[in-house]
This record gives C-alpha cells, structure tokens and sequence, in this order.
C-alpha cells in the first residue's frame, strides 16, 4: 500500500493550493483518506477526510468553508483544494487511508493504516 502526496509549495495570504493524494495497493476495497497537518511544536490535527464509497466528507472546524476534499475515483487520487489560506494553515500535510470504512469517516489518527510521507505548505503574510 502506498500514499503520495503531492501539491504543496509557498503561497500569500489569500492565495490557494491544491493538494493531491495518489493511493495504491488497497484501492479496491472501501476505505477513507483523511488529511493531516502538523506544524511544528503543534500536535498533528486532522483537517478533512472522505469515504471512497458513500462520498461523505468531514471537515474541521478551522478549515470549513475554505477547503474542499474530492476524490477521482478513475484515477485513484484524492485531492484537498485550500482557499483562503491563512499562515496558520502552514504545515507538514499528510494523506492517510482509514480501511474498510465505507459511510461515514472522522480525523481520528489511530483509526488510519497507512500514511503518506507529507507535503509542506507555507503560508506568507
């Protein structure tokens, strides 16, 4: 099983990016791919997540409204679109994939199997 995240990169205040998450080895069976952050000297947070089945879709409170998760099933990506970013939304992100999940799916971490190695975003004032 494999997660590679993809996307990142240094943008203002205000701007967006575009995350991706290109899952494999695990992808024919249901599952949630949740989305990570860290910053430094701060605990990992959860950020959005997604079942592959249902489509149902969490966001968290800090992120509602100006990000969007999705998934091309054809292709087997998941992608999180960040709008509005604000410098605290600078982190390490991660992709993780919860298996066998298949209505609904939350941002706990210890209910996901495998992770992606992240992608680092900054957010400039």
């Amino acid at each position: 099983a494999q997660l590679v995240e993809s996307g990142g990169g240094l943008v203002q205040a205000g701007g967006s990016l575009r995350l991706s998450c290109a899952a494999s080895g695990f992808t024919n069976g249901d599952y949630a791919i949740g989305w990570f952050r860290q910053a430094p000297w701060k605990e990992r947070e959860g950020v959005s997540c997604i079942t592959k089945s249902s489509g149902s879709t969490y966001y968290a409170d800090s992120v509602k409204g100006r990000f969007t998760i999705s998934h091309w099933h054809a292709k087997n990506t998941v992608y999180l679109q960040m709008n509005n970013l604000k410098p605290e939304d600078s982190a390490v992100y991660y992709c993780a994939a919860d298996l066998y999940t298949k209505y609904a799916c939350s941002v706990t971490a210890d209910e996901y199997d495998y992770w992606g190695r992240g992608t680092q975003v900054t957010v400039s004032s």
